[in-house]
């Protein structure tokens, strides 16, 4: 059950897949003019609190930031420090995600100067969320979400405040160079297109054109330039390594042979994997056996890593299409390899448009906190009921071809398959096969893969095989203690309301 209001706007509840479909013309930012910016061009102003100011920020005002710099981000703090200085009360911040050195944010939370977060999560925010510490309800969107709800006007950006590696005085923008460089900044485009203001802050101001212009200098209002916007070794935060345990690493190679014997992999695929340890793994092992069938993937989509790096140079992959590079060998990459472009999630996840890249994927390797036995999958909350994930590009995802969840059977003793998910941010329609390091199963909707694979060696089980398996080592799962308070919701990539997460109770 789902409200059908929050936050005092009236929100619609999940139709089922396809099934909403919105009418009407997508929001459009206020028209401008030449004639209220500088005649040479220099957009530069002293300060963000300036900028700030100029923009008009007042109370209530929707900020928006992205966040390649990840756990380096030196910049969105900032914006509130300037806010609490100027008297401004309840603005709304609106991520494109959070990371743990956002947690300072908390203190802006509780005194006013923040109403809420409209935002993917991780850490200390989501658990201050999930406590009910916040004033307003939380809003938690995939990637696309984020850019169907500000293209629909469901969310109005005020002021979109937009960290730039390299910036020239215009506005003109990217992040291949610069001692904060970041690769890429694919999560701004549908901020810097839609918002009513935007500020491009730098802390590298090149001579002008900066080329190539990912950040567009014509939709720019003002340019600031700070000593440092990000720590580029913080961009590697979370697990960016293959892993080496023996659990994990045997459903990698369960899921590589899964997908060799059933012909998913294949000479000219498109794939996507995450940067998880389990996920490098997998595209460790696709990536040996492409190169011995002498098979070359056409695609891969990025967030991109070292290994999917390594493909590319090693020729098993020809192209990459990225919205975010995880780790510095990436950043690297973006900067040299003219098969490595930049590719915005408002092209490639976007619900809202004349298709989009994920649709194309006949590989899509996902992770999970639950999923549960009608396939359903969770990766916002544990089993304890506390919002410590975002949801990024995972409901995005659930349209590729072929959806693979590689998870463990069970975490610190809780097994991982539950009757029901605690969260619901994806329906088991769209989930196709879970791979486990004591068994497969295949979503029985895929009645071509149970076919395909009726006489396979792998360990093919049903999802209630696998459930009982895992009671049979760690016991039943407990229910997590939770009130009917609702401090967050989670979108649909459509826009509507596909379940909520409520207060957890210590």
């Amino acid at each position: 059950m789902v409200p059908t209001e929050i936050n005092g706007e009236e929100v619609i509840p999940f139709k089922g897949i396809g099934k909403h479909k919105p009418t009407g013309r997508k929001y459009a930012p206020p028209i401008p003019t030449v004639l209220d910016y500088p005649e040479d061009g220099n957009k530069v102003v002293g300060s963000l609190k300036e900028a700030l100011k100029k923009c008009g920020l007042s109370d209530g005002m929707t900020i928006s930031t992205h966040h390649h710099l990840r756990n380096g981000d030196l910049v969105s703090n900032t914006i509130f420090d300037a806010a609490k200085e100027m008297g401004v009360k309840d603005l709304v911040w609106f991520p494109s995600a959070s990371f743990p050195c956002n947690e300072p944010i908390m203190v802006y939370l509780e005194d006013g100067t923040v109403n809420r977060i409209e935002g993917s999560m991780n850490g200390p925010l989501g658990r201050f969320v999930s406590q009910g510490k916040m004033k307003g309800t939380a809003v938690l969107r995939s990637h696309g979400g984020r850019a169907q709800a500000i293209q629909d006007g469901e969310v109005k950006i005020d002021i979109a405040v937009l960290a730039a590696p390299s910036s020239d005085l215009f506005g003109n923008a990217n992040a291949l160079s610069g001692p904060s460089a970041c690769g890429v900044l694919g999560y701004a485009t549908t901020d810097f297109l839609y918002a009513d203001r935007v500020i491009v802050i730098t802390d590298n101001l090149v001579d002008f054109p900066n080329m190539p212009m990912e950040i567009q200098g014509n939709y720019v209002d003002f340019v600031v330039v700070v000593d440092k916007i990000g720590i580029p070794e913080r961009i590697v935060s979370g697990t960016t390594q293959i892993t080496k345990s023996p659990d994990r690493l045997l459903i990698a190679e369960l899921t590589a042979d899964f997908l060799q014997e059933s012909e998913i992999l294949k000479d000219g695929c498109y794939m996507q994997a995450g940067a998880g340890g389990t996920s490098l793994a997998i595209g460790h092992y696709l990536h040996q056996i492409l190169k011995e069938k002498g098979w070359k993937s056409k695609l891969g989509f990025g967030g991109s890593t070292k290994y999917m790096v390594q493909m590319l140079e090693e020729g098993t992959m020809e192209h990459i299409m990225d919205a975010q590079a995880f780790d510095l060998d990436a950043v690297a990459s973006i900067a040299n390899n003219k098969n490595h472009h930049q590719y915005p999630v408002f092209n490639a996840y976007n619900f809202h448009s004349k298709g989009n890249l994920t649709s194309m994927m006949d590989i899509m390797i996902l992770g999970a906190t639950e999923v549960d036995v009608n396939f359903n999958g969770n990766v916002a909350t544990h089993s304890d009921g506390y919002l410590l994930h975002g949801i990024g590009g995972w409901q995005n995802c659930l349209h590729a071809k072929n959806v693979i969840l590689p998870i463990p059977l069970f975490r610190d003793r809780i097994s991982v398959i539950k009757d029901e998910v605690t969260t619901i941010c994806g329906p088991g329609e769209m989930i196709d096969i879970i791979v486990t390091e004591r068994g497969i199963a295949i979503n029985p909707r895929r009645k071509d893969l149970i076919e395909k694979m009726k006489n396979s060696s792998l360990p093919i089980k049903t999802i209630e095989e696998l459930k009982a398996e895992a009671e049979a080592i760690c016991g039943p799962a407990q229910k997590p203690n939770i009130s009917d308070e609702v401090v967050a919701a989670i979108k649909w990539v459509d826009g509507t309301v596909i379940d909520v997460v409520r207060k957890v109770i210590d």
